[in-house]
């Protein structure tokens, strides 16, 4: 495989990200999910001569292109987005000042249209795989096998999760878990007999306390209640209530402590109970895992570094199978998530230039 083409249009990128960000894609909206992979698989028919494969699942398709030949190395993303069906009319897709803005524009509709910029002007496609999943955004739950499978035939991820700050790369991401702890208690009249009941958000404060103790900065564990509900009426001694549980940790050691931890949780108040659920669901990504894939960037663009971040992607996944992974490589800009998402355009011709290259220097 020869070195990649220079000439990559922004005009034509900016074309291309517009129609995929007007075509809304939320995660768990199967018919929305249909129609973004329809619209995902026709872009690529259009600019890589060949039409991918549409892997149905009951989540929705995930989208699926092979340059033919010895898969070499796979370039992994999604096309599902955490923002609702309808957010597109609130913030329509703008080119302003230098930002594109709308739904999904950061993560991870650019990185999407980077990606296929860069493989069209590769010499030679051969041993490229390029996987969108419908359901990153919510687990990967129907998509995992699939993507290990092809990891692992590949023997190499490329991640177009977007860029850390200022384009910097993710060598490292920290493993991620969401736990609910479910108290019950018993529910009785808060006026007349309050003493009959077992107030389940009272020991959900004792809860809170104890959770917060299982974090360890020092090892870069964080244990985060971010969602609380309980009760049923403001005249009714609350019999349930729910905390749901962030967990982020860098090594399976902690995981496994923190798993240990949140078991044992056990109630304070006489004749509460407890049931804890979740485990952390994506192993870490070490930066041992990008070890063999990031000098490839160092070569086109020696300015180029690495971080670890908190964040979770598909990228736990395939490096917990000890399969090369390098992230970060989509989009640079900011506020993913959150209104304030934006991608920096001017820099969407050379973010598919740098995947060009480390493909064809994979491959080659």
């Amino acid at each position: 495989m020869g070195a990649p083409d220079s000439t990559i249009g922004l005009d034509e990128m900016v074309a291309d990200l517009k129609m995929l960000v007007e075509v809304e894609s939320p995660s768990n909206d199967r018919d929305a999910l249909c129609r973004s992979g329809a619209a995902l698989s026709a872009l690529i028919e259009r600019r890589l001569g060949t039409a991918p494969t549409l892997v149905d699942g009951p989540a929705g398709p995930h989208v699926h292109w092979s340059g033919g030949g010895e898969p070499k190395v796979l370039i992994l993303g999604h096309h599902d987005t955490v923002f609702p069906m309808g957010t597109l009319e609130q913030r329509p897709f703008t080119v302003d000042g230098g930002r594109a803005t709308g739904p999904g524009v950061f993560d991870m509709k650019a990185g999407i249209v980077q990606a296929i910029h860069a493989v069209a002007v590769l010499d030679d496609p051969s041993g490229v795989e390029i996987l969108m999943t419908c359901d990153e955004e919510v687990g990967a739950a129907t998509s995992k096998t699939l993507l290990c499978d092809r990891a692992v035939a590949c023997g190499a991820v490329l991640v177009l999760e977007p860029s850390a700050d200022g384009g910097v790369l993710k060598t490292g991401r920290k493993g991620v878990g969401t736990f609910e702890v479910v108290i019950n208690g018993r529910a009785a009249h808060a006026g007349l007999e309050p003493h009959r009941g077992i107030n389940s958000v009272i020991e959900a404060a004792h809860q809170l306390l104890a959770i917060a103790t299982i974090a360890d900065v020092e090892a870069g564990t964080t244990v985060t209640p971010t969602v609380i509900a309980g009760g049923t009426a403001e005249n009714v001694v609350p019999a349930q209530t729910r905390i749901r549980v962030d967990v982020r940790v860098s090594t399976m050691d902690e995981a496994a402590r923190v798993e240990h931890e949140m078991a044992s949780l056990s109630p304070v108040l006489s004749g509460a109970t407890l049931e804890i659920l979740g485990r952390v669901s994506r192993p870490p990504l070490q930066e041992s895992a990008s070890a063999s894939l990031f000098p490839l960037a160092k070569a086109y663009d020696p300015s180029i570094t690495g971080i670890t971040v908190g964040g979770a992607s598909d990228g736990n996944f395939t490096a917990a199978l000890g399969v090369p992974t390098l992230d970060g490589l989509g989009a640079v800009g900011g506020g993913a998530h959150a209104e304030s998402e934006h991608v920096l355009v001017d820099t969407m011709p050379d973010r598919a230039r740098l995947l060009a290259a480390i493909i064809a220097a994979r491959c080659g």
